[in-house]
C-alpha cells in the first residue's frame, strides 16, 4: 500500500503554481535611483520616494578614504569606524562597508563618545556644494537652521 501517494499531488500542483507565478513577473519595473535637490534641503528619489535626508546639528563634513573596515582615513588622518558604525550611501540606504574599501567620498559624519566614527552619509554633489562645519569650533560659532539643513555663518 502506497502511503505516499495522497501527498504526492497536492505538492506537485503547489509546485506548478510557484512555477507559473515566478514566469509572469508580479513586480512593476524597476528604477535606476535619481538625485534631485533643491537650494535649502536635500532630497533624494529612490523609486518614486522622495526622500528627505536629514543630518543632525552635531555631524561635521569630511573627507574620507575606506580602509579594510574598520580602518579609515578622515580628513587625512588614519582613525577607526566604532563597532555599531553604520554607512549611509547617497540614496540614504545603508551601504556595507566591504563595498567600499579603496573608495573616497566626501561626508557627514558624527563620533561617539570615544571620538569613533559612528555614522556616515556619503553626500551628492548637491549636498556637498552646500555650507556645512569641518570642525566642532566651526559648528559652535555658525547658526543651524534644522527645518532647512543650512549653516549661516556670524
Amino acid at each position: 500500500m502506497n502511503r505516499c501517494a495522497p501527498l504526492l499531488l497536492p505538492l506537485a500542483l503547489c509546485a506548478l503554481s510557484l512555477a507559473s507565478a515566478q514566469s509572469t513577473s508580479l513586480v512593476g519595473p524597476t528604477r535606476t535611483p535619481t538625485t534631485t535637490s533643491s537650494s535649502t534641503t536635500s532630497s533624494t528619489t529612490t523609486d518614486g520616494l522622495t526622500v528627505q535626508r536629514k543630518f543632525p546639528q552635531t555631524a561635521l563634513r569630511g573627507g574620507i578614504v575606506f580602509g579594510t573596515p574598520p580602518a579609515i582615513t578622515l580628513n587625512g588622518v588614519n582613525t577607526l569606524m566604532a563597532p555599531s558604525y553604520r554607512i549611509h550611501g547617497t540614496n540614504n540606504l545603508l551601504v556595507m562597508s566591504a563595498q567600499l574599501v579603496g573608495s573616497q567620498a566626501v561626508v557627514d559624519y558624527t563620533t561617539d563618545m570615544q571620538g569613533a566614527v559612528h555614522e556616515i552619509w556619503i553626500l551628492t554633489p548637491a549636498e556637498a556644494a552646500k555650507l556645512w562645519p569641518t570642525k566642532p569650533s566651526e559648528a559652535a560659532a555658525w547658526t543651524f537652521d534644522p527645518a532647512t539643513q543650512t549653516w549661516a555663518k556670524p
